[in-house]
């Protein structure tokens, strides 16, 4: 019997608090935590520009690979994910003016292996990833050669208005 594929799913965190780099690794460890799941690769930290909402602090940025076991499912490594950041603290405004603004941490669940969901609880991938370099430049350090939507994430990249200097990322 051949071995079955391995499942990845991919996350993105973020956080433009005071304590961002913290929050990053608080991310990771209940990650790592979680039942039946796996922490792979985790990508370089990078210093991003804020998006739509431009006055607040710049954002740190990282991708981090999973693997989880048969017993998850997109849904509910979103729920996870959104438990995940009740725990540490982020708080959503109801203003939607601020959806884009501060926060103290993020974590988006962009890639789950091959499934594609159109539930509006849980799109996979997520709806916004080729469009957003702070998310397409982790996840190629982390997934160099993942495909999305039909295209390499490098070439995803290559498509946007951006440019990487080090570690900071402007878009």
């Amino acid at each position: 019997m051949a071995d079955q594929p391995v499942l990845r799913a991919y996350v993105s965190l973020g956080s433009n608090c005071e304590s961002a780099a913290a929050m990053l690794e608080e991310a990771r460890a209940a990650l790592a935590a979680l039942p039946h799941m796996l922490l792979g690769a985790v990508s370089p930290v990078y210093r991003t520009e804020p998006q739509e909402y431009a006055d607040q602090p710049w954002f740190l940025n990282q991708v981090v690979e999973l693997f989880p076991a048969e017993v998850w499912q997109p849904c509910s490594l979103v729920d996870a994910l959104l438990e995940l950041e009740v725990r540490l603290g982020r708080v959503r405004s109801a203003d939607p003016a601020l959806r884009y603004g501060p926060r103290v941490i993020d974590a988006d669940l962009l890639v789950f292996g091959q499934v594609r969901s159109t539930d509006p609880h849980c799109i996979v991938p997520h709806p916004r990833l080729t469009a957003r370099a702070f998310a397409l430049r982790p996840l190629l350090d982390v997934a160099p050669r993942l495909v999305v939507d039909g295209l390499p994430v490098s070439q995803w990249l290559e498509r946007l208005d951006c440019r990487v200097e080090g570690d900071r990322i402007f878009q």
